[in-house]
């Protein structure tokens, strides 16, 4: 049973808000699934400066989120590609082998978001990523189809968060109160652009204090 009022001190906000959490709302990568493209680069470039200036300055993470706002992933490895033909084998790769950058879901945090689908918690997502590469990712984690009431995917808003303009259109989509939703994600400004959107927000660190920290708002994980 969710506790009917839950005490949410809101870190940096300087409010306190006295509210029931009804509603999860989840990041996906680095907390359901994890993804860092030094999985693939460190066996293509064996070279730790090499490999870090290829993944800082020309698969940066800037040219990633062009992806992540709708560009398509044909369109950023030919541009790249003819800018550095040098490197072009390796820009490919950061497409065709994208899943190698992907070793698995995060389990602690599956079974976290397990334990609130069968507690019918209402479930919602929001995520940084790219509309072909997620379509991949439901396709290979089967739970990112059929967890989610609705998912916000940047790509197809053409907002990255923390933009108040992605927490928006979930609220405008499904009717929700912001008020009555924990939003959780690995990158602090995230968190903090959630919080300015109304919601109380979670910055995950691993999923022992995920399970914890939702447990002292009452949710039944």
């Amino acid at each position: 049973m969710l506790k009917d009022l839950i005490a949410i001190s809101i870190a940096n906000s300087g409010v306190f808000m006295t509210t029931a959490i009804s509603t999860v709302v989840f990041d996906v990568g680095n907390v359901l699934i994890e993804w860092d493209p030094e999985h693939l680069y460190r066996d293509l470039i064996p070279d730790a400066a090499e490999r870090q200036f290829f993944l800082s300055e020309i698969c940066s993470m800037d040219w990633n989120l062009q992806q992540d706002l709708g560009r398509s992933w044909s369109e950023a490895v030919s541009s790249l590609s003819s800018q550095h033909p040098e490197h072009a084998e390796l820009i490919a790769a950061y497409s065709s082998r994208w899943h190698d950058m992907v070793p698995g879901e995060i389990q602690g945090s599956v079974e976290v978001l397990e334990a609130l689908k069968t507690a019918d918690v209402p479930l919602y997502a929001i995520t940084n990523f790219s509309s072909e590469k997620f379509a991949e990712a439901q396709d290979r984690f089967p739970f990112l189809k059929t967890s989610f009431k609705d998912i916000i995917v940047s790509a197809e808003e053409r907002f990255l968060k923390p933009d108040l303009r992605i927490y928006e259109a979930l609220f405008a989509r499904n009717a929700i109160t912001p008020s009555e939703c924990v939003f959780i994600d690995d990158s602090e400004k995230n968190v903090a652009g959630a919080r300015d959107a109304g919601m109380a927000a979670l910055h995950f660190t691993g999923a022992d204090k995920l399970r914890q920290d939702l447990r002292e708002m009452g949710l039944p994980v």
